[in-house]
């Protein structure tokens, strides 16, 4: 969910580069937007996870999905992007209804997958990181340390 933001800052990006005011199809487009971000972000999320299952660590198992699904996120997207691409640019009046729709959709799927596939990754070790936190604090509330405190892991 965190993908979606950024996905509607390319949108709004791309209608101010083309020329076009926000409408009610723009929001139509930044719905199916945010279908889209959603998408890449699980993929790239499943893909991590499967990693962590067989025994990686974290950071290895972010590096490892994110080089894995990177190719796959990005096809997906500029294809998508260049599949509106005509529509975009289409100058005919029965298409000016749909544009919108297109620009929001198209700019919004290319700008978001980049800050995506660097957002998600960075967001997934960031939770990870306050769960083991959260975890270690706990245990040591009930008297059962499972790690050293900080201090004592640095050696001091």
């Amino acid at each position: 969910m965190s993908a979606i933001p950024f996905g509607m800052v390319g949108a709004v990006w791309g209608h101010v580069a083309v020329g076009y005011q926000l409408s009610l199809m723009s929001m139509t487009g930044l719905i199916a937007l945010s279908g889209v971000m959603v998408n890449d972000a699980l993929i790239l999320i499943v893909t991590i996870n499967r990693y962590r299952e067989q025994g990686m660590d974290v950071q290895a198992a972010i590096v490892a999905g994110g080089a894995r699904r990177f190719r796959p996120v990005l096809l997906t997207s500029l294809t998508t992007f260049f599949g509106l691409a005509p529509m975009i640019m289409e100058n005919s009046l029965q298409a000016r209804f749909l544009i919108p729709m297109a620009v929001s959709l198209g700019f919004g799927v290319l700008g978001g997958t980049l800050i995506m596939l660097l957002i998600v990754p960075c967001s997934y070790l960031i939770l990870e990181d306050a769960k083991r936190a959260s975890h270690n604090a706990m245990a040591r509330l009930q008297g059962n340390p499972t790690m050293p405190p900080p201090a004592a892991q640095e050696g001091a």
